[in-house]
């Protein structure tokens, strides 16, 4: 596991798909990381239309909101940030992280970083971490890409960030969309050199077919018990 002495900054934008978000919380927090985050103003709104809910804005209720929705009461450390607070700690170099996730994703965060625009607090944060040649993970959740969502993310490719897209395997044998879920949460922290998701890595063939024969030698002995 890395070095969580230093915050990881988590933004959170109005893509659909906020179970990407609040399920690595809910591994980061377990996992005793500190936590800055910043949602933007989009989220509300989502949350509202997918899953009929009202975010708090007042930041102590926020936190033990996300804390409610990821299922983590009292594990790690959480600070929630007004998403029009340009003036927060996050918002300068000068305040050392470990880097940023921005998950989910939207297009429209990805044009505005590509150009290197910030009209909000997170927009702010992660072109921070680009100029001070941090971490910057997004996670886009969009399909299908356009020409320009591509060319906005080679952009950023370009500038050093991961591209996570929220696209999950199959190979671990995922049961349900938690399953789903966690392989990508999984992976985009990878990019952070964060390995705290215990999830099923790919371990080569012929350990899949070692595996494979257990699985059918169970079976049977279940049919024939």
């Amino acid at each position: 596991m890395s070095n969580n002495n230093k915050p990881l900054i988590l933004g959170i934008t109005g893509a659909s798909g906020l179970i990407y978000a609040v399920r690595a919380l809910k591994y980061l927090l377990t996992a005793d990381y500190e936590i800055e985050l910043v949602a933007s103003k989009s989220t509300y709104m989502v949350w509202q239309s997918e899953q009929n809910i009202r975010m708090p804005v007042e930041p102590v209720q926020q936190e033990q909101f996300w804390r409610q929705q990821a299922g983590v009461e009292t594990r790690g450390k959480l600070r929630c940030h007004p998403w029009g607070d340009v003036g927060a700690n996050i918002a300068s170099g000068s305040f050392r992280t470990l880097g940023m996730i921005v998950i989910p994703c939207s297009m429209s965060t990805v044009a505005k970083l590509a150009a290197g625009l910030s009209s909000d607090l997170l927009e702010r944060a992660a072109d921070v971490q680009l100029k001070e040649g941090r971490k910057l993970v997004l996670v886009p959740r969009e399909t299908p890409f356009s020409l320009i969502h591509l060319r906005n993310l080679t952009t950023l490719a370009e500038t050093g960030v991961r591209i996570v897209p929220a696209i999950p395997a199959w190979y671990h044998n995922p049961q349900t969309i938690e399953d789903l879920v966690d392989f990508v949460v999984a992976r985009a922290l990878d990019q952070l050199d964060i390995d705290c998701i215990p999830i099923q890595r790919w371990q080569g063939s012929e350990q899949r077919q070692k595996a494979e024969g257990r699985r059918q030698e169970e079976g049977v002995a279940e049919k024939t018990g």
